[in-house]
């Protein structure tokens, strides 16, 4: 008998009781914590992420492609990833070489290019978290894992909702999904921080005003 099989029988006795027509308990679990007008979720979001070290930048659409030009310029970026279904407007005022997002890439090629610009599909103000599903703005999951540095694009309000639940109602369970909390980091048994292990050392999020939030 191996772990998984021991750990089966104990469930099952453990169960064994149980009348097998008994409802499951029932939680009435918050799907959000406190009433925040969409003003107040935007901030908080903007808030959260910068408590994980992520860069935030906020524009409106007519500013979008210079201030992506800027933050690669100011990375020194000389080549750009760019998924296949993202808006060709984005890049439009930067002269970086893109890199476009192939199946037949290998690792070592991904970790030659200096930075990489998607969409996302929600973002999750109560816990500061990007989330991405792989659409075609999105691209594959390894393209924000491998380059050092990732700039994600977040449509504000559209894309912003306060909480976990909220978040999960818009994602398709059938695509797989990278939940982004700041930039790569992890620590060892004494602490210390160490950014860049499994992912980006750098995220910036740029938030999109899209002349929709209110402030009430």
């Amino acid at each position: 008998m191996n772990s998984r099989e021991r750990i089966l029988g104990r469930v099952r006795r453990a169960l064994a009781d149980a009348p097998a027509d008994e409802a499951p308990i029932a939680r009435d679990y918050l799907r959000e914590h406190g009433q925040r007008t969409v003003a107040q979720t935007v901030e908080l979001l903007a808030e959260n992420l910068a408590d994980y070290r992520a860069l935030v930048h906020r524009t409106d659409a007519g500013g979008l492609a210079a201030l992506i030009a800027g933050l690669l310029e100011n990375h020194g970026s000389a080549s750009v990833l760019v998924p296949p279904g993202l808006d060709e407007g984005w890049l439009a005022a930067t002269r970086v070489a893109r890199v476009a997002d192939r199946a037949e890439s290998t690792p070592a090629e991904l970790d030659r290019v200096d930075s990489v610009v998607t969409a996302c599909a929600v973002a999750i103000a109560e816990t500061g978290t990007l989330v991405l599903d792989g659409s075609p703005d999105q691209g594959r999951r390894r393209i924000t894992l491998v380059p050092d540095h990732h700039i994600c694009v977040v449509r504000v309000p559209d894309q912003v909702v306060s909480s976990v639940p909220q978040g999960l109602e818009r994602l398709d369970p059938a695509r797989p999904s990278t939940w982004i909390s700041g930039p790569s980091a992890t620590s060892d048994i004494e602490l210390d921080r160490v950014e860049g292990v499994h992912g980006p050392r750098i995220l910036e999020v740029v938030l999109v005003d899209q002349g929709r939030i209110e402030s009430t």
